[in-house]
């Protein structure tokens, strides 16, 4: 018995030369959909909204915030965690991926390595603004100094700086350098004296030769190398923000690896909710095809499952080991002040993902998309949880309290989101969001191996 027939990943017909026309062609034409027009407005109102909550915020303190005793963590670290998560599905797309020889990554691997910058761009503003004195963050860094006023190497927070930092810079490279070759394709099609210009800089003097083919391939090797241990490590040290406290519901070492999957579920997610309509709208289903959408899919819900083990061995472990606390917090988040949020949770990131089972539901495009924005709430409303039922009910009764975001909590959440679309945007119009190169190269694996077959 023959095994199935897998989707390919380019639809028949395709050259070299279309597929740099119709890529480089989002880019270099003079007509761009109206609607991208409509979209850029309502993302750059959501940027100018979060300009005017931060300039607030500068101005009267994080006071304006909901956060008090006992919650002094709200919504600016359940939007860092949230953010950071968002962006680790670039970094596996990219690194682990590749090292791995999943040719399928390539049609999408440049799209989800800028969402990944962007995310963490999103994410880095929330811990800087929640340390009161943002122009003084750069204490946080070991820079020399005549005080010796060393930061404190022992807090988890300060590890978030140097993962945070290390994974950004990591990812940036990694996406320019793949980005180097297409620049130089843009370069020598554009018309645009000022279009040469820029993408000549960015091109770096690339002039497709073998030597430059050589040192391109050894440097992608060795950042995949050095993301692959970032994809893991970022989001575990983010996690040890909470695990290695004694407030219930953080003491717990599932943390690490319930993150990363975490991340990689919301990652995906999100991936999916940007790819679905801009393929649709610029007419790339020759090279993002129903392959790469299954495939994905396939990920969110092996990872989805991943959650749902963690969010099992939560309950199990808080029940097993008998402490009081751990039980009170469990029973809170069944039945407490807050119970909607949590079970709204499992509703968004166990149940509702179930229906990716059913390849008919991977292929039907709006229902899938329907189902990456819910399950991008539910991890939202995950980091919710773990962050504001476990601080909201302290050791003491008399130290309990309630969180209220306030308006300017929603603002400045809402504004990221505008800010994290604005550069999607512009990243759409003016860089290749499909890789040219890489996209040709899986042609040419295409060809060879009809031809092995013939």
């Amino acid at each position: 018995m023959s095994a199935p027939q897998q989707a390919p990943l380019l639809e028949p017909g395709q050259t070299y030369g279309s597929v740099t026309e119709k890529i480089a062609g989002i880019i270099l034409t003079k007509k761009t959909p109206v609607i991208w027009f409509f979209g850029f407005t309502f993302a750059f109102a959501g940027l100018c909204m979060m300009l005017m909550s931060i300039t607030w915020l500068l101005a009267k303190g994080i006071g304006v915030w909901g956060v008090d005793i006992p919650v002094g963590w709200g919504f600016a670290i359940i939007n860092f965690v949230w953010w950071i998560g968002i962006g680790h599905a670039g970094t596996l797309i990219s690194a682990i991926l590749f090292l791995l020889h999943q040719t399928w990554r390539n049609s999408i691997n440049r799209f989800a390595e800028a969402m990944t910058l962007f995310a963490v761009a999103c994410a880095g503003l929330f811990p800087l603004l929640h340390v009161g004195r943002p122009w003084r963050a750069y204490w946080l860094f070991p820079y020399p100094n005549t005080m010796s006023m060393w930061p404190q190497f022992r807090s988890p927070l300060l590890w978030d700086v140097f993962a945070v930092s290390t994974y950004a810079t990591v990812s940036a490279l990694f996406w320019y350098v793949g980005l180097v070759p297409d620049a130089a394709a843009m370069r020598d099609r554009a018309q645009n004296k000022w279009a040469q210009r820029f993408y000549g800089v960015l091109a770096l003097g690339w002039r497709n030769s073998t030597k430059h083919w050589n040192v391109y391939e050894t440097a992608s090797l060795l950042l995949a190398g050095l993301a692959t241990p970032l994809v893991l490590s970022v989001h575990s040290i983010v996690s040890f923000d909470f695990a290695i406290s004694i407030v219930p519901g953080w003491h717990t070492t599932i943390f690490p690896p319930y993150f990363v999957a975490g991340a990689i579920y919301s990652g995906f997610a999100m991936v999916l909710t940007l790819m679905i309509p801009f393929r649709k709208l610029y007419h790339m289903e020759s090279l993002v095809t129903d392959r790469h959408i299954d495939n994905m899919a396939k990920v969110m819900l092996a990872t989805g499952l991943m959650v749902a083990y963690g969010y099992l061995m939560e309950v199990l472990l808080g029940w097993y080991n008998g402490n009081k606390y751990e039980v009170g917090m469990l029973f809170s988040r069944f039945k407490g002040p807050y119970w909607p949020a949590y079970w709204m949770l499992i509703l968004c990131n166990i149940l509702i993902p179930q229906l990716l089972w059913w390849k008919r539901n991977r292929m039907n495009l709006v229902l899938l998309w329907c189902i990456t924005i819910v399950i991008n709430i539910g991890m939202w409303l995950e980091r919710f949880v773990i962050v504001v039922i476990s601080l909201h009910r302290d050791f003491l009764p008399s130290s309990w309290g309630m969180y209220k975001p306030t308006f300017w909590d929603l603002t400045l959440f809402f504004g990221t989101v505008g800010f994290f679309m604005t550069l999607i945007c512009l990243f759409i119009r003016l860089i290749p969001a499909i890789s040219i190169f890489e996209t040709r190269h899986l042609l040419h694996e295409i060809h060879d191996h009809e031809a092995h077959h013939e």
